[in-house]
């Protein structure tokens, strides 16, 4: 059995110039959606990635300082939304503390998870497979359906948002 131990609570200064130096690395911003005893919740993520296409699975990492882990840890089925570069405003909301969806910015995917009515791809799952590593839990979905759309995508660089894309 593996003993986790807390996270310290101030960062010391090698971890923060390291947070830095990763955030040379430009990436997409995401929404995952999933139930919860609170009412539907989002979280925003840029740890998202394709890990096979037969069969279809794709993966996030969850912080273990999140206020939604338990949310998320135990979410069997969730959904995972690409950003448009117009939902900056969303994506901020949902990176901060606990975020419900409101009624008017999800539908429910049939009988799965409540999903954004905007993104410019959307990946319906069912978990595959958590894995602790480190201070983050790496969540494995199988997806179940998806969809895709045009437009400009939301990225995140050196802590600041911008775009990407033609419509950019």
């Amino acid at each position: 059995m593996v003993t986790l131990e807390p996270p310290p609570l101030a960062p010391s200064a090698d971890t923060v110039a390291y947070r830095r130096a990763l955030g040379a690395f430009a990436t997409g911003v995401c929404v995952v959606t999933a139930d919860s005893d609170q009412g539907p919740l989002g979280l925003t993520i840029n740890s998202f990635t394709s890990v096979s296409l037969e069969p279809r699975l794709i993966l996030w990492c969850l912080d273990e300082r999140s206020e939604r882990w338990s949310a998320f840890a135990a979410a069997g089925r969730f959904a995972l939304h690409i950003l448009p570069a117009e939902d900056r405003e969303k994506a901020a909301r949902f990176a901060r503390g606990v975020a419900l969806l409101k009624d008017d910015e999800f539908e429910r995917c049939g009988d799965g998870p409540p999903c954004l009515t905007e993104a410019l791809a959307r990946f319906e799952c069912a978990a595959h497979d958590r894995i602790q590593m480190g201070d983050h839990m790496v969540i494995v979905g199988r997806v179940e359906a998806f969809t895709s759309t045009d437009g400009a995508a939301l990225t995140f660089w050196r802590g600041r948002y911008g775009s990407l894309g033609d419509d950019a």
